[in-house]
């Protein structure tokens, strides 16, 4: 997948994997939801923080490479394949935003645990708009050596500067530390 963009799944993408389970659409639509749901309990068990996003995201990603000519033997076994993928991306991910939260302002209390931080973090973070949420996630998404020009493309996707870029996830980043000062405040408090 692209830095950035997230691929758009067409009715005509979609199909291709329908086909693919099973040529009769109603027995594919039906195969199609027992897969997901493996997907699913795949992910919990791997204690993926987004299990069902992690299992729309692995189907989406077979749905899109069947589209471009993948030729699918077993799809369960390739199913598997993808999930793993997926789930190291969401492992790294979920590193990346505990650096970013251990980079956060301590709180004026002094030592707050970590889960007690994640979670206020956690909290703040999913009280963002959706497009705003992605975006801080997208930006802070990359390892160092490659994040400039993981940024340089998420502007170029969003149609604008990369200083206009840095100054809207700048404002969400305060509005973050702000909601997670609060949220420890309150958890200090009682």
């Amino acid at each position: 997948m692209t830095a950035g963009k997230k691929r758009e799944l067409t009715p005509e993408i979609l199909n291709g994997l329908l086909v693919l389970l099973d040529p009769d659409r109603e027995r594919a639509g039906e195969f199609y939801e027992l897969l997901r749901a493996k997907l699913v309990r795949i992910f919990e068990w791997r204690g993926s923080s987004f299990p069902e996003d992690d299992a729309d995201e692995t189907l989406d990603r077979i749905a899109h490479k069947v589209a471009e000519g993948e030729i699918v033997r077993d799809v369960h076994a390739y199913a598997g394949g993808v999930a793993r993928l997926v789930w190291l991306e969401s492992v790294k991910r979920e590193r990346r935003s505990r650096a970013a939260l251990e980079q956060l302002p301590q709180s004026e209390g002094g030592v707050v645990e970590p889960e007690v931080r994640s979670d206020c973090f956690g909290s703040c973070l999913s009280k963002l708009p959706g497009d705003a949420r992605a975006l801080v996630v997208e930006y802070y998404r990359k390892e160092t050596s490659a994040k400039i020009e993981s940024r340089k493309r998420l502007a170029e996707s969003l149609g604008i500067a990369h200083g206009t870029l840095r100054l809207r996830v700048y404002r969400l980043r305060g509005q973050l530390e702000q909601c997670v000062e609060h949220c420890l405040k309150k958890s200090a408090a009682g």
